[in-house]
């Protein structure tokens, strides 16, 4: 469909806006803020994400990692190995490109008023953490596992002393909550690769008494499979 069709229909459900800032944050992650006045006063809640349009009519969900309610959403993208549209689009989209966005969306985000927040999940959830572990008071509690490709892959998260840091080739993370061991009583996010995140619940929930209410899981993605978003 030409441009001049296509583009009313998509500013119906898109909102429009242009890159401002974009350079790495790790290894394998470019951080991007996305401007415009379209994105001032949103309702934004940690943890929820972004459907953005890569190319063409293709959409792909992104973490929010911060929001500025002056008009600004930034992201953190991984560079996936397997590449696809949503990896070429992180790697290559720089600052003054224009970038057609939905709003802020998803259920998985923080509950702030629990005693104890226990993270756990690998590159693509601590985006996600971030935002969570940033909306947090200093005072509260906090632990988890989260496990990233090498040490060089870590995004620089509130709280991070308090997280146990994986490598992946060690020990898996349904091992590594069960060393862990949280005591039930707060609430868990569970996020990243679909069969880790079940495993994990099963860990919290069969073997170390955690009320299934309690444990908020996000499968982000599975082998073979674009996206469960």
């Amino acid at each position: 469909m030409p441009s001049a069709l296509l583009n009313p229909v998509l500013d119906l459900v898109t909102l429009r806006a242009t890159v401002t800032a974009a350079e790495p944050i790790t290894a394998r992650m470019r951080h991007l803020r996305i401007e415009s006045d379209t994105l001032t006063g949103l309702d934004v809640h940690p943890g929820q994400q972004v459907r953005v349009l890569v190319t063409g009519l293709t959409l792909r969900t992104y973490s929010i990692w911060r929001y500025d309610p002056s008009g600004a959403v930034e992201l953190c993208v991984l560079d996936h190995s397997e590449g696809g549209p949503g990896a070429r689009w992180g790697t290559s989209v720089g600052i003054g490109d224009q970038v057609r966005l939905r709003k802020p969306e998803g259920t998985f985000t923080l509950r702030p008023d629990a005693s104890h927040h226990v993270f756990v999940g690998e590159e693509t959830a601590s985006v996600a953490f971030g935002a969570m572990l940033a909306a947090l008071p200093e005072g509260v509690r906090v632990s988890g596992c989260v496990e990233t490709g090498a040490e060089d892959d870590r995004l620089p998260l509130t709280h991070s002393e308090r997280l146990n840091w994986l490598v992946r080739g060690g020990t898996s993370l349904p091992d590594a909550v069960q060393d862990l061991a949280p005591e039930p009583g707060g609430i868990a996010y569970v996020a990243g690769e679909a069969r880790t995140v079940q495993h994990v619940r099963q860990v919290l929930v069969r073997e170390l008494g955690w009320d299934r209410r309690s444990v908020l899981t996000k499968p982000f993605w599975a082998p073979g499979k674009r996206g469960l978003e």
